[in-house]
């Protein structure tokens, strides 16, 4: 069995200032994990555990209402296993033998 990447919960540093968000829905759009929707005209973070911590969503919100630390999550991970590369996941995995915790391969941290 393949190592399964696997988020911790509660860790992520998305944080939403609603007052701040015009609506526009850009950060739904660019968010690769689901994180984020548009209810009444106003985004809300539906799935904050899911969120890998690339940056996407702050880095297009034109009024700044989302803001993460990017780099400190998974996003990684889930590049690298993207492009297909073997042994360059930085997160918490789950190996053959069932054992959970953080691995970090070459070039990752």
């Amino acid at each position: 069995m393949a190592n399964t990447l696997t988020y911790l919960k509660n860790v992520t540093t998305l944080a939403l200032d609603a007052d701040l968000c015009v609506g526009c829905g850009m950060c739904t759009v660019v968010c690769p994990r689901a994180v984020l929707s548009l209810k009444n005209g106003k985004v809300e973070i539906v799935e904050r555990d899911a969120c890998m911590e690339c940056g996407a969503c702050a880095q297009n919100c034109p009024t700044r209402a989302l803001k993460v630390d990017a780099g400190v999550g998974c996003a990684a991970a889930v590049i690298n296993t993207a492009l297909g590369r073997s042994g360059d996941e930085c997160c918490c995995v789950v190996d053959a033998n069932g054992k959970t915790g953080p691995v970090c391969g070459p070039g990752c941290c």
